[in-house]
């Protein structure tokens, strides 16, 4: 898909110069399985190619449109990553449990993004259909929550990210 002729993008030069100026808006989510009872049983992680050329584990991830409501940013990057078929469910009051910002300094919030300073609204989003990764996911595996909090998995994230794996877990009463 050429992101520049879609509404709500800006041209690869226009948002290269807003990278330099201004934090750029994201939602991030955490798709996680639950049972009955609503605790957590299972963690996705999508497989991706860095920006710099390199394969790890990630989150479902994405910027917020001009205009574009956070709910709307969220199912957006959702259906986007992990298909149509994924069947988020989102509740009724969508709010964060956390704020992840991400800087291209390591030393800042332990959260990097090479490119630029975003600001990113975090939430855990349970899934209950077929996921199929879509554009630039190669996959989407799922983990128990003791593996997700694994020093394995950990080594195999970038950019921090298992930092907030980790949040979300503690944040859902999974003991970390």
């Amino acid at each position: 898909m050429d992101t520049d002729t879609v509404a709500g993008w800006l041209s690869r030069e226009d948002l290269d110069s807003a990278r330099e100026r201004l934090p750029i808006v994201y939602v991030e989510a955490v798709p996680v399985r639950v049972d009955d009872q609503g605790a957590v049983t299972e963690v996705g992680l999508l497989l991706r190619v860095r920006p710099d050329g390199t394969i790890s584990q990630s989150l479902v991830s994405g910027r917020v449109w001009y205009g574009e409501l956070v709910r709307s940013a969220l199912m957006r990057n959702l259906e986007k990553d992990l298909g149509p078929l994924a069947f988020p469910r989102l509740p009724a009051s969508v709010a964060p449990f956390t704020i992840a910002e991400y800087f291209p300094d390591p030393a800042v919030t332990g959260l990097v993004d090479p490119r630029q300073h975003a600001v990113s609204l975090v939430f855990v989003v349970p899934v209950t259909g077929e996921c199929q990764p879509t554009q630039n996911a190669l996959d989407l595996r799922w983990f128990s929550a003791s593996e997700a909090l694994s020093d394995a998995v950990a080594a195999d994230m970038s950019g921090g990210q298992h930092r907030l794996v980790r949040m979300a877990l503690a944040h859902c009463g999974v003991a970390v």
